[in-house]
Protein backbone atom coordinates (compact mmCIF):
# COMPACT_ATOMS: atom_id res chain seq x y z
CA UNK A 1 0.00 0.00 0.00
CA UNK A 2 1.53 3.53 -1.09
CA UNK A 3 0.38 6.14 0.97
CA UNK A 4 0.68 10.15 0.02
CA UNK A 5 0.61 12.89 2.06
CA UNK A 6 0.13 16.39 1.13
CA UNK A 7 -0.03 19.73 2.26
CA UNK A 8 0.23 23.63 1.33
CA UNK A 9 1.52 26.79 3.00
CA UNK A 10 3.00 30.17 2.51
CA UNK A 11 4.45 32.51 5.32
CA UNK A 12 4.54 29.74 8.19
CA UNK A 13 7.43 31.50 10.07
CA UNK A 14 5.51 34.97 9.78
CA UNK A 15 2.44 34.31 10.95
CA UNK A 16 3.21 31.55 13.33
CA UNK A 17 1.96 28.40 11.85
CA UNK A 18 3.36 24.94 13.61
CA UNK A 19 3.66 23.71 9.78
CA UNK A 20 7.40 21.69 10.80
CA UNK A 21 4.98 19.64 13.37
CA UNK A 22 2.48 19.05 11.18
CA UNK A 23 4.87 17.76 8.05
CA UNK A 24 6.42 15.77 11.13
CA UNK A 25 3.58 14.13 12.26
CA UNK A 26 2.62 12.95 9.22
CA UNK A 27 5.80 11.48 8.15
CA UNK A 28 5.48 8.17 9.79
CA UNK A 29 2.73 7.66 7.99
CA UNK A 30 3.64 8.20 3.89
CA UNK A 31 5.33 6.97 1.26
CA UNK A 32 5.93 10.65 0.12
CA UNK A 33 4.92 14.13 1.09
CA UNK A 34 3.90 16.54 -1.16
CA UNK A 35 4.18 20.64 0.30
CA UNK A 36 3.04 22.88 -1.81
CA UNK A 37 4.83 26.35 -1.16
CA UNK A 38 3.34 29.42 -1.73
CA UNK A 39 5.10 32.74 -2.45
CA UNK A 40 6.55 33.68 1.28
CA UNK A 41 8.45 36.52 2.49
CA UNK A 42 9.88 34.74 5.14
CA UNK A 43 11.93 31.34 5.84
CA UNK A 44 9.32 28.75 5.40
CA UNK A 45 11.28 27.05 3.01
CA UNK A 46 14.25 26.83 5.23
CA UNK A 47 12.03 25.39 7.53
CA UNK A 48 10.68 22.79 5.56
CA UNK A 49 14.27 21.96 4.47
CA UNK A 50 15.99 21.56 7.87
CA UNK A 51 13.31 18.36 8.19
CA UNK A 52 15.62 16.79 5.59
CA UNK A 53 13.42 13.90 4.85
CA UNK A 54 13.83 12.58 1.16
CA UNK A 55 10.05 11.55 1.22
CA UNK A 56 9.46 15.29 1.22
CA UNK A 57 8.83 16.93 -2.22
CA UNK A 58 8.27 20.90 -2.47
CA UNK A 59 6.66 21.86 -5.11
CA UNK A 60 6.18 26.19 -5.68
CA UNK A 61 3.27 28.32 -6.04
CA UNK A 62 2.21 31.78 -6.43
CA UNK A 63 -0.96 32.27 -4.84
CA UNK A 64 -3.76 34.72 -6.72
CA UNK A 65 -4.37 37.20 -4.01
CA UNK A 66 -7.59 38.07 -6.03
CA UNK A 67 -9.57 35.35 -5.45
CA UNK A 68 -10.83 36.78 -2.37
CA UNK A 69 -14.78 34.96 -2.27
CA UNK A 70 -15.08 32.45 0.12
CA UNK A 71 -11.23 31.54 0.30
CA UNK A 72 -11.05 30.12 -2.71
CA UNK A 73 -7.53 30.20 -2.87
CA UNK A 74 -7.26 27.88 -0.35
CA UNK A 75 -8.75 24.93 -2.18
CA UNK A 76 -7.10 26.40 -5.29
CA UNK A 77 -3.48 26.09 -3.52
CA UNK A 78 -4.79 22.44 -1.80
CA UNK A 79 -5.39 20.52 -5.48
CA UNK A 80 -2.10 22.36 -6.44
CA UNK A 81 -0.18 20.22 -4.06
CA UNK A 82 -3.64 17.14 -4.26
CA UNK A 83 -2.10 17.33 -8.57
CA UNK A 84 1.49 16.58 -7.57
CA UNK A 85 0.88 12.91 -5.67
CA UNK A 86 1.89 9.69 -6.93
CA UNK A 87 -0.70 8.36 -9.30
CA UNK A 88 -0.47 5.07 -7.47
CA UNK A 89 -0.86 6.45 -4.35
CA UNK A 90 -3.88 4.25 -2.69
CA UNK A 91 -4.69 7.06 0.17
CA UNK A 92 -4.13 10.50 0.23
CA UNK A 93 -3.84 11.81 3.89
CA UNK A 94 -3.94 16.07 4.15
CA UNK A 95 -3.25 18.29 6.86
CA UNK A 96 -3.07 21.88 7.00
CA UNK A 97 -0.39 23.82 8.19
CA UNK A 98 -1.88 24.02 12.15
CA UNK A 99 -3.21 20.41 12.11
CA UNK A 100 -1.24 18.37 13.83
CA UNK A 101 -1.33 14.10 14.02
CA UNK A 102 -1.23 12.20 17.80
CA UNK A 103 1.65 9.29 17.51
CA UNK A 104 -1.12 7.55 19.88
CA UNK A 105 -3.49 7.62 16.72
CA UNK A 106 -1.14 5.71 14.26
CA UNK A 107 -1.77 2.34 14.40
CA UNK A 108 -5.64 3.10 14.43
CA UNK A 109 -5.41 5.23 11.44
CA UNK A 110 -3.08 2.79 9.67
CA UNK A 111 -5.64 -0.45 10.48
CA UNK A 112 -8.34 2.09 8.90
CA UNK A 113 -6.23 2.11 5.85
CA UNK A 114 -5.92 -1.31 5.32
CA UNK A 115 -8.96 -2.25 6.50
CA UNK A 116 -11.14 -0.44 3.83
CA UNK A 117 -8.21 -0.73 1.64
CA UNK A 118 -10.43 -2.72 -1.01
CA UNK A 119 -14.05 -1.69 -0.01
CA UNK A 120 -14.29 1.08 -2.54
CA UNK A 121 -17.77 1.84 -0.82
CA UNK A 122 -15.30 3.99 1.74
CA UNK A 123 -13.93 7.27 0.26
CA UNK A 124 -12.30 8.92 3.13
CA UNK A 125 -11.50 8.35 6.67
CA UNK A 126 -13.43 10.87 8.89
CA UNK A 127 -11.22 12.36 12.53
CA UNK A 128 -12.04 14.14 15.17
CA UNK A 129 -11.31 17.28 15.63
CA UNK A 130 -9.82 18.97 18.97
CA UNK A 131 -9.80 23.06 19.01
CA UNK A 132 -7.52 24.61 20.83
CA UNK A 133 -7.60 28.06 21.77
CA UNK A 134 -5.56 30.67 23.52
CA UNK A 135 -2.91 28.23 24.57
CA UNK A 136 -2.50 24.48 25.12
CA UNK A 137 -4.69 24.04 27.79
CA UNK A 138 -7.70 24.86 26.02
CA UNK A 139 -10.24 23.97 23.75
CA UNK A 140 -13.34 25.05 22.31
CA UNK A 141 -16.31 23.03 23.49
CA UNK A 142 -19.33 24.99 21.82
CA UNK A 143 -20.93 24.80 18.77
CA UNK A 144 -19.28 27.06 16.97
CA UNK A 145 -16.66 24.51 16.18
CA UNK A 146 -16.47 21.73 13.40
CA UNK A 147 -16.33 18.45 15.40
CA UNK A 148 -15.32 16.16 11.85
CA UNK A 149 -13.58 16.47 9.12
CA UNK A 150 -12.10 14.10 6.33
CA UNK A 151 -8.04 14.24 6.49
CA UNK A 152 -7.85 10.55 4.58
CA UNK A 153 -9.76 10.04 1.13
CA UNK A 154 -8.71 7.40 -2.21
CA UNK A 155 -6.37 8.72 -5.01
CA UNK A 156 -9.62 9.79 -7.13
CA UNK A 157 -8.70 12.37 -9.29
CA UNK A 158 -12.40 13.69 -9.29
CA UNK A 159 -12.33 14.27 -5.90
CA UNK A 160 -11.00 18.34 -5.09
CA UNK A 161 -10.54 20.62 -2.25
CA UNK A 162 -14.00 22.34 -1.65
CA UNK A 163 -14.95 25.64 -1.09
CA UNK A 164 -12.06 27.32 1.50
CA UNK A 165 -10.57 23.66 1.72
CA UNK A 166 -11.91 22.48 4.90
CA UNK A 167 -12.79 19.25 3.35
CA UNK A 168 -13.25 17.42 -0.01
CA UNK A 169 -16.50 16.47 -2.85
CA UNK A 170 -16.17 13.67 -5.74
CA UNK A 171 -17.51 16.41 -8.05
CA UNK A 172 -20.18 17.94 -6.04
CA UNK A 173 -21.44 15.19 -3.99
CA UNK A 174 -20.39 14.57 -0.01
CA UNK A 175 -17.78 11.65 0.17
CA UNK A 176 -18.92 8.57 1.76
CA UNK A 177 -16.66 7.66 4.85
CA UNK A 178 -16.07 5.91 8.00
CA UNK A 179 -15.14 7.54 11.34
CA UNK A 180 -12.14 6.73 12.65
CA UNK A 181 -10.79 6.25 16.37
CA UNK A 182 -8.49 9.14 15.48
CA UNK A 183 -7.96 12.78 16.26
CA UNK A 184 -6.33 16.26 14.06
CA UNK A 185 -5.16 18.59 16.99
CA UNK A 186 -5.76 21.92 15.51
CA UNK A 187 -3.59 25.07 16.94
CA UNK A 188 -4.87 27.76 14.93
CA UNK A 189 -6.01 29.97 17.64
CA UNK A 190 -2.38 28.83 19.76
CA UNK A 191 -0.15 31.27 19.39
CA UNK A 192 1.48 34.76 20.69
CA UNK A 193 -1.81 37.47 20.35
CA UNK A 194 0.45 39.66 18.14
CA UNK A 195 1.24 36.64 15.90
CA UNK A 196 -2.61 36.09 16.33
CA UNK A 197 -3.49 39.51 15.24
CA UNK A 198 -1.46 39.64 12.18
CA UNK A 199 -2.29 36.28 11.11
CA UNK A 200 -5.88 37.51 11.55
CA UNK A 201 -5.45 40.20 8.98
CA UNK A 202 -3.83 37.80 6.29
CA UNK A 203 -6.49 35.71 6.73
CA UNK A 204 -9.16 37.74 6.62
CA UNK A 205 -7.94 39.23 3.30
CA UNK A 206 -8.53 35.50 1.70
CA UNK A 207 -12.07 36.89 2.10
CA UNK A 208 -12.46 40.58 2.13
CA UNK A 209 -10.68 43.51 0.50
CA UNK A 210 -8.50 45.41 2.37
CA UNK A 211 -10.80 48.23 3.44
CA UNK A 212 -13.11 45.80 5.12
CA UNK A 213 -10.10 44.08 6.87
CA UNK A 214 -8.89 47.24 8.51
CA UNK A 215 -12.40 47.31 10.09
CA UNK A 216 -12.91 43.51 10.67
CA UNK A 217 -9.27 43.29 12.34
CA UNK A 218 -7.06 45.82 15.13
CA UNK A 219 -3.56 46.57 15.51
CA UNK A 220 -3.81 45.68 18.67
CA UNK A 221 -2.85 42.58 20.41
CA UNK A 222 -5.35 39.69 19.68
CA UNK A 223 -7.93 39.73 22.81
CA UNK A 224 -8.68 36.09 22.97
CA UNK A 225 -10.68 36.83 26.41
CA UNK A 226 -13.75 37.38 23.76
CA UNK A 227 -14.76 33.45 23.72
CA UNK A 228 -18.14 31.49 24.32
CA UNK A 229 -17.14 28.56 26.17
CA UNK A 230 -13.99 26.17 26.11
CA UNK A 231 -13.35 23.47 28.45
CA UNK A 232 -9.70 21.92 29.68
CA UNK A 233 -7.75 19.93 28.04
CA UNK A 234 -6.64 16.96 30.34
CA UNK A 235 -4.77 14.57 27.72
CA UNK A 236 -0.93 14.47 26.00
CA UNK A 237 -0.17 16.94 22.96
CA UNK A 238 1.72 15.04 19.76
CA UNK A 239 5.50 15.06 20.97
CA UNK A 240 6.34 16.79 18.18
CA UNK A 241 4.61 20.00 19.40
CA UNK A 242 6.48 19.70 23.10
CA UNK A 243 9.02 22.40 21.93
CA UNK A 244 6.55 24.90 21.10
CA UNK A 245 4.68 24.44 24.07
CA UNK A 246 7.90 24.62 26.26
CA UNK A 247 8.18 27.99 24.48
CA UNK A 248 4.88 29.72 25.03
CA UNK A 249 5.85 33.60 25.48
CA UNK A 250 2.63 35.02 26.81
CA UNK A 251 -0.18 34.51 29.29
CA UNK A 252 -4.07 33.21 29.04
CA UNK A 253 -6.10 31.92 31.42
CA UNK A 254 -10.00 31.45 31.24
CA UNK A 255 -12.41 30.56 33.32
CA UNK A 256 -14.02 26.92 32.01
CA UNK A 257 -17.18 27.33 34.28
CA UNK A 258 -18.16 30.36 32.68
CA UNK A 259 -20.20 30.60 29.64
CA UNK A 260 -21.30 33.64 27.01
CA UNK A 261 -23.63 31.24 25.48
CA UNK A 262 -27.57 32.29 24.36
CA UNK A 263 -29.90 30.19 26.46
CA UNK A 264 -30.71 28.66 23.67
CA UNK A 265 -27.00 27.35 22.71
CA UNK A 266 -26.85 26.38 26.31
CA UNK A 267 -29.41 23.83 26.66
CA UNK A 268 -28.17 22.31 22.81
CA UNK A 269 -24.52 22.40 24.26
CA UNK A 270 -25.88 20.65 27.54
CA UNK A 271 -28.13 18.29 25.14
CA UNK A 272 -24.68 17.71 22.94
CA UNK A 273 -22.72 16.80 26.07
CA UNK A 274 -24.89 14.25 27.65
CA UNK A 275 -26.34 12.45 24.46
CA UNK A 276 -22.99 13.47 21.78
CA UNK A 277 -25.72 14.45 19.78
CA UNK A 278 -25.47 17.89 18.01
CA UNK A 279 -28.46 19.28 16.26
CA UNK A 280 -28.33 20.78 13.14
CA UNK A 281 -24.54 20.13 12.80
CA UNK A 282 -23.51 20.80 9.29
CA UNK A 283 -21.66 17.98 7.85
CA UNK A 284 -19.18 17.88 4.84
CA UNK A 285 -19.37 13.94 4.58
CA UNK A 286 -21.81 11.23 4.34
CA UNK A 287 -21.17 8.59 7.32
CA UNK A 288 -21.50 4.77 6.19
Amino acid sequence: MFISGFTFVRNAVKYDYPVEASVRSMLPLVDELIVCLGNSDDTTESLINSIADPRIKIIHSTWDDSLREGGRVLAVETNKALDAVNPLADWCIYLQADEVIHEDDYAAIRSAMNQYKENKKVEGLLFKYLHFYGNYNYIGDSRKWYRYEIRIFRNDKNIRSYKDAQGFRYGDRKLNVKEIPARIFHYGWVKNPLHQSEKQKSFHKLWHSDEAVKKKVKDDLFDYSAIDSLALFKQTHPSVMQKRIDDVNWEFTYDVAKKKLKLKDRILLAIEKVTGYRFFEYKNYQKI
